[in-house]
């Protein structure tokens, strides 16, 4: 009896602590033990991937509805145009400044400097760069439902949007479907918050596999890129999204980043921006930012935005071109920021599509491809910091922008503060 109410006590004080802590703990944990498990951590990955496929269960349907959801309960389109249109120079500036930010920092670390590392084939490893032309005319869905049964965001997130503003247009006949799909989006709020509860366990099921997988001696030879790279994400978080938020939102940095660590934790542990979605739309809801406003950026920004991965870009590109000996010109910088910000554009927020559009960039300023075989051993880690950096860029637009358009509680916020 004893040893029953000493267990159901135990569970009762790991349920009290806040969700953000039981994820920050399970990744200590197992970091922990895949790093005296070893190869043998490869047997805990099953748990994880079953987390994983829970969220990527969520995330057809969540942007869906929400999307259509976020439209017709704007009922006003050219504030939906507005919100629409800071969105997108909001995500691009911001992209624009990251691929800066990692320039700057593997100038000063010069990752690539005196490497002879042995070069593989990039051509039979990764997928060819898509291009441009080819991601604009693949946004229209020729069958939406074969976009939505294949997972295909960008195509999904247009059908949503022309959906919901058709139903806006024919007014009172669309109420009904509006009212079915208010009642699945509200559904998978709950199914989110439900799955969710599974992310302690799940997050140190993969980071057991991720530290099993690659330990300290396979990180040590690129240990640079991967300093450059942790700490290039950092600046761009908390230094200049930081300076977005006490001078632009008026809202505490400090507050902001403890209301929105789930997302950050599952962010890093998943590497997708599309799989941390649903954590994402519930860290807008505790700060208070309308579900009008959260259901349209979030969804929008898990395809556009992609701060990190440009960060990422930066770094990589410079590492690559000091590893073959090759000086850019200052035409060549700004060739591979204009390139990276365009190219985030069509980056699908899964994990490694950060090496797809790598190609992309190094082949726009003439550096060879074998350089992405150079990163691609440890393009995991790297996916785990540059995918925070997307994510915690998508919240931290949402919220800028609810407070500019008002669709932000003020009095939430405010308490969350105090």
């Amino acid at each position: 009896m004893t040893s029953t109410t000493t267990k159901t006590s135990l569970w009762g004080r790991w349920s009290a602590v806040p969700l953000w802590l039981q994820i920050l703990t399970g990744m200590l944990l197992g970091m922990g033990t895949g790093l005296y498990l070893g190869e043998n951590a490869e047997y805990l990955k099953p748990i994880g991937s079953l987390f994983v496929n829970t969220i990527k269960m969520l995330i057809v349907p969540l942007v869906f509805c929400s999307l259509i959801v976020g439209i017709t309960s704007m009922r006003d389109t050219q504030k939906m145009g507005r919100i629409g249109a800071k969105s997108f120079v909001f995500y691009m500036a911001t992209t624009a400044v990251a691929i800066t930010i990692g320039l700057a920092f593997g100038v000063l670390f010069q990752p690539g400097a005196g490497l002879e590392l042995p070069v593989a084939s990039a051509a039979e490893t990764v997928k060819e760069a898509p291009k441009f032309v080819d991601i604009i005319v693949g946004m229209i869905p020729t069958n939406p439902v074969a976009a939505l049964a294949g997972g295909h965001i960008l195509q999904v997130i247009v059908f949503a949007v022309a959906l919901g503003v058709a139903l806006v247009l024919i007014g009172e006949r669309g109420q009904p479907a509006v009212a079915l799909f208010e009642s699945l989006a509200e559904a998978m709020y709950k199914l989110t918050d439900l799955v969710m509860r599974l992310a302690p366990y799940g997050v140190f099921a993969l980071m057991a596999w991720v530290a099993g997988s690659y330990g300290l001696a396979v990180l040590l030879p690129l240990i640079k890129v991967i300093l450059a790279v942790y700490l290039g994400c950092m600046a761009h978080i908390f230094g200049f999204y930081s300076l977005i938020l006490a001078f632009i939102a008026r809202i505490s940095p400090i507050t902001f980043f403890k209301h929105i660590s789930e997302a950050m934790a599952v962010a890093y542990t998943t590497s997708s921006s599309a799989g941390s979605l649903p954590a994402s739309m519930k860290c807008a809801a505790s700060l208070g930012v309308n579900k009008r406003v959260s259901s349209f950026v979030l969804p929008l920004g898990t395809t556009i935005n992609m701060d990190g991965t440009a960060l990422y870009q930066g770094v990589c590109a410079l590492f690559v071109a000091q590893a073959f000996g090759v000086d850019l010109t200052m035409t060549q910088y700004l060739t591979i920021i204009a390139t990276a910000t365009l190219a985030s554009i069509g980056t699908a927020g899964v994990p490694g599509a950060g090496l797809v559009m790598l190609t992309l960039v190094l082949t726009s300023v003439g550096l060879p491809l074998e350089g992405v075989a150079l990163v691609a051993g440890i393009d995991r880690i790297l996916d785990m910091a540059r995918t925070v950096v997307n994510v915690s860029g998508d919240l931290l637009a949402t919220t800028v922008i609810a407070k500019s358009e008002g669709e932000i509680n003020q009095q939430q916020t405010q308490a969350a503060q105090a």
